[in-house]
């Protein structure tokens, strides 16, 4: 099978849903409370587990209650950390997450440990990246790591998928070195320095492939994604479904995308499949927990088809 190794994040999220966001100095009722696994690094290396690929996750934790408690929930899901590292005295990352009536969603990250995971750590695992088929990273650890990753995967021709998220400047040595490029719109204008509003969609695409990426892929929330390279342009709408959370759909996003290309599915089929695995996932409350299973996301496009 076709290994996918995701180098990122691991936090405890504690959610709350509410009618509203308050404004400061307010109080207000919250409707649920939620604690669940999260951070962006874990929610893509589980959804990419859960859509069928085999996937070796990398992360940092604090020997503390959290970090026991995500290594025992990840050996549970079955899913591979025998390359995590433990640090002493620094607590594992968290997240506080808002869910307002309407499903969007504001987070407070403290990441911890996360930015424990250093490019001495990447430079020890450089020959579990030259044998795996693709590399996930994001933006919730040590800038420097994430450059590193993509030195040694470059250096492997070991194609790298960067999920710029949060939103971050990518410096142009870096940039050269991305095969697959996926960007929201706040993401995509930060790093190109463009308006989309004022060149388009297709210009700030092309304006951030002219800077190294191989194929940049921009997600368009409701209005689905957008994608190109050398061959292909693709646009594919977004499926309509009821919004509980939005929390993790970019990242069930790029773990099904990630999923789907190591299995040689086209760039077509990779980009509805994701989109069909963010669509269930924002109808579901929290980041892990909303994380679909191949044969929903099979039924799921299966009925789309029947009905269409």
């Amino acid at each position: 099978m076709s290994k996918i190794l995701v180098i990122g994040s691991a936090n405890t999220d504690f959610i709350s849903k509410m009618k509203e966001f308050p404004v400061p100095g307010e109080t207000v009722e919250g409707s649920l409370f939620l604690q669940a696994m999260g951070g962006k690094g874990a929610n893509q290396a589980l959804a990419a587990h859960k859509l069928g690929a085999d996937v070796r996750f990398v992360t940092c934790l604090g020997k503390d209650i959290n970090g026991e408690n995500t290594i025992n929930y990840y050996k549970n899901q079955n899913l591979d950390i025998s390359l995590v590292v433990t640090v002493e005295n620094v607590p594992s990352g968290t997240a506080m997450i808002w869910v307002d009536q309407m499903g969007e969603n504001c987070i407070v990250v403290t990441p911890g440990a996360n930015k424990i995971l250093s490019p001495e750590h990447i430079d020890k695992m450089e020959d579990v990246i030259a044998k795996a088929d693709m590399v996930v990273v994001q933006m919730e650890i040590s800038y420097n790591t994430i450059k590193k990753t993509c030195e040694i995967a470059n250096r492997n021709h070991t194609k790298l998928l960067l999920n710029a998220a949060p939103a971050h400047p990518i410096d142009p040595e870096t940039m050269n070195r991305i095969d697959i490029l996926v960007v929201n719109e706040t993401e995509a204008e930060i790093i190109s320095g463009k308006k989309i509003e004022l060149i388009g969609i297709e210009a700030v695409v092309d304006e951030l492939r002219s800077m190294g990426p191989t194929t940049v892929i921009l997600t368009l929330g409701k209005n689905g994604s957008f994608l190109k390279n050398e061959k292909t342009v693709i646009k594919v709408p977004a499926y309509e479904v009821k919004t509980v959370d939005s929390t993790a759909a970019g990242d069930v996003f790029c773990g099904a995308l990630a999923a789907s290309l190591v299995k040689g599915h086209n760039w077509d089929e990779a980009l509805k499949f994701a989109t069909a695995a963010s669509a269930i996932c924002v109808n579901r409350m929290g980041a892990q927990p909303s994380i679909p299973s191949k044969n929903e996301v099979n039924i799921f496009l299966k009925n789309i088809n029947n009905n269409s």
